[in-house]
């Protein structure tokens, strides 16, 4: 526990896991495990209740954000690295618009914003995470990089359980348009403070967009990026939509 509340400038070098180690695996399942647990669970509690959780879950997640924040501040490691505008960091304020903001339409956009792009984002991050070479396990960062992407694919599957989203792939060209329009201000973002936010900067080592950049160099492996990206929405939507026939089937 030396090292619990510890920034990984403070920790020793060697402290971390390896991308696809035991410990990897297991924090990811234990992750996705206790996801489906919750899920299993707000499934056989009353609408309003689950509702209400629905709602709740932005809030928490947002006092865990200060949570980190201020402990980042209080160890004095708080930079503009830490702003929350990675793809995952900025579902804290998808899922919060989309909760209180009174217009239908913006909930439904927000709502398939969080479905088609966050969970997809949210899962990646737990399969090639960027966190788990600086941390040992028993780290509050470690700890809280897990249960803050779990929260990332909790709340749009609860919306989707709940009839709350309804994806369709005629609405594909709204996540493209959201990317379109906030990923060159992140990237000028990223090469004024030599951030990495998107990972449009640089890519993350072990994941595919280094096999990207092995072949194409830097800026070079944005374009496998984008045709990633575009990939894994279709199949984020086919996906949907095959479980949904399956479920009118049976």
């Amino acid at each position: 526990m030396e090292y619990f509340w510890r920034q990984q400038d403070d920790i020793p070098s060697g402290m971390g896991y390896p991308l696809f180690g035991e410990i990897h695996i297991f924090s990811s399942v234990i992750t996705i495990l206790i996801v489906l647990i919750l899920i299993n669970h707000l499934l056989k509690v009353g609408s309003r209740k689950r509702m209400f959780i629905i709602k709740l879950i932005p809030v928490v997640m947002l006092f865990m954000e200060l949570f980190k924040d201020a402990f980042l501040i209080s160890v004095h490691r708080f930079s503009v690295a830490y702003l929350p505008l990675h793809v995952c960091s900025i579902g804290i304020f998808i899922f919060l618009l989309r909760e209180y903001l009174p217009w239908k339409w913006a909930k439904d956009f927000l709502g398939e914003l969080a479905y088609v792009l966050i969970m997809p984002g949210s899962i990646a991050a737990l399969l090639f995470p960027d966190w788990t070479i600086y941390y040992p396990v028993l780290n509050f960062m470690n700890l809280y990089s897990f249960a803050w992407h779990g929260a990332l694919i909790l709340y749009p599957l609860l919306l989707r359980i709940s009839g709350l989203v309804k994806p369709s792939i005629k609405h594909i060209y709204q996540p493209i348009l959201f990317l379109l329009v906030t990923t060159p201000l992140i990237y000028a973002f990223d090469k004024h403070f030599n951030c990495n936010f998107f990972f449009v900067n640089w890519p993350v080592p072990g994941s595919p967009l280094a096999y990207f950049a092995s072949l194409l160099g830097n800026p070079g492996y944005l374009i496998g990026y984008a045709g990633l990206v575009l990939i894994i929405l279709i199949i984020v939507y086919g996906i949907d939509l095959a479980i949904m026939e399956l479920i009118m089937v049976v």
